[in-house]
């Protein structure tokens, strides 16, 4: 049975089959289980281990089947290989194919055959609409020209037990890819691959065990197990600087959208918590249409699904929000202009601080344009902090980048006016620029100083 008090997490990456599980099969599911792991990814290396994993997968309903040949045994593949591996492709429990790649470590497959398994396997994968997933060792380069060359874009897939720097995991992203991170980031020395996780987004993330390999710094030298991708989410969370109930959610998500399996919860539109700060999501509607906007692609943020049927009332707010002193600031963002909404925003504001609450708003800081009028006054003794998308150091580049309703010059230089005249009504006032190509963000900052306020910098695909 599931602890119902462990946020749920997937193994993406396990090798349940072999003989290091054969004894304790059940009870190893067991304790998984008792540790809030919910799926578990069972990996195939070569056909035995494919058909025994399918086997695993069968046996356990939390349990799925991936089915590939690894490079160690490249030398395995062949058409009649190939013929098999597309039939267990077309079993139900079967989401992905791999793990497959290169591995110029242990050379236990001449290279030149290790691509051409590499390869074909790739093209079987976009044969049958299924992902990969990729081993890489001391190969990076090879690695990411062969899934250029190969299009393998076009089924995606995941970097498992990711090793490469982080020019690679740009690489990576940019073709769509997943990472995927082990017990390894957990090791006292492995500085290098943290200092990636902090680089890259959360929303592009796996976790794994690779059991039985690769064990947590607690368990190092003993056999991995699935109950132990635990311990790497904890590391995760402490890296990004999120709480476990943000990784397990974001990477649970992940594994869905990737390979299919799990569930996902649809439930926080308009109330969605993000560390310990509850943000709302009032409206959907925008000012702007920035070509950095992540929901012109979909509107998950942090694992949340923020695409509105409707724009909630005051008392669906209030209902949702429930008791606003559990969070240490309650945030008007979401995925939309938030003052386009000024009404709902002080009636709930009025609310919360009525209860002591800290209440900061995310805005493009046109709101004064909207509205036709001077709206900071009135968020006088109701707002704590307001952060404002500057964005640019100019009119030109701010059009170019935020495509605003009101042109460049007008809403450029209401931009600057609303952050010059909200400090005069909001204790804390933050202007902020996204780190998007080609954005200047010293510039933005020598604004922001002109303007006598703080700023920050938010990193690409940050949201909160």
């Amino acid at each position: 049975m599931i602890n119902d008090h462990l946020p749920l997490l997937v193994d993406s990456h396990a090798h349940l089959d072999g003989k290091q599980f054969s004894s304790d099969l059940d009870e190893t599911i067991e304790r998984a289980t008792a540790n809030g792991i919910s799926h578990i990814l069972t990996i195939g290396c070569d056909l035995e281990s494919s058909e025994n994993s399918i086997l695993v997968a069968e046996k356990y309903e939390n349990i799925f089947a991936a089915v590939g040949v690894h490079p160690h045994d490249a030398t395995e593949i062949n058409e009649d290989t190939l013929e098999k591996l597309r039939s267990m492709l077309t079993h139900p429990k079967v989401v992905a194919l791999g793990e497959i790649g290169l591995d110029y470590y242990r050379d236990r497959s001449p290279r030149e055959i290790q691509r051409s398994a590499f390869r074909q396997q790739i093209r079987l994968a976009k044969e049958s609409d299924k992902p990969i997933i990729v081993h890489d060792r001391d190969a990076h380069d090879e690695v990411i020209q062969i899934l250029k060359e190969e299009n393998a874009a076009q089924t995606g897939g995941v970097l498992h037990c990711f090793s490469g720097d982080l020019k690679m995991a740009k690489q990576c992203l940019d073709l769509g890819f997943y990472l995927s991170f082990t017990g390894t980031i957990t090791y006292p020395k492995n500085d290098t691959i943290r200092e990636i996780i902090k680089e890259i987004p959360i929303d592009r993330m796996l976790i794994e065990t690779d059991c039985p390999y690769l064990s947590p710094q607690k368990f190092r030298g003993k056999r991995n197990e699935p109950a132990y991708v635990r311990y790497t989410a904890e590391k995760l969370a402490e890296i990004k600087g999120l709480s476990i109930e943000d990784v397990a959610r974001v990477t649970s998500r992940n594994c869905h959208e990737l390979f299919g399996f799990g569930t996902v919860d649809q439930s926080s539109k308009v109330a969605y918590q993000i560390r310990d700060s509850l943000y709302l999501n009032i409206t959907n509607r925008c000012t702007n249409s920035c070509i950095f906007c992540a929901k012109f692609s979909d509107f998950i943020v942090k694992g949340h699904e923020l695409h509105l049927d409707h724009e909630p009332s005051v008392a669906e707010v209030k209902q949702v929000i429930g008791d606003p002193t559990r969070y240490a600031e309650v945030v008007f963002c979401g995925y939309g202009e938030p003052l386009l909404r000024l009404d709902l925003i002080k009636e709930v504001s009025r609310w919360l601080k009525d209860q002591g609450v800290t209440v900061r708003v995310n805005t493009d800081g046109q709101a004064n344009l909207v509205h036709g009028r001077n709206i900071l006054p009135e968020l006088n003794g109701l707002i704590d902090a307001i952060s404002i998308s500057l964005n640019a150091p100019d009119a030109d580049n701010y059009h170019h980048l935020c495509r605003s309703t009101f042109g460049a010059q007008q809403s450029y230089q209401a931009v600057k006016d609303f952050i010059q005249q909200a400090r005069q009504h909001v204790p804390e006032v933050l202007a902020t620029a996204v780190t998007y190509p080609g954005v200047d963000i010293a510039a933005c900052e020598q604004v922001a100083k002109e303007l006598g306020v703080k700023f920050r910098a938010r990193e690409y695909n940050e949201v909160g």
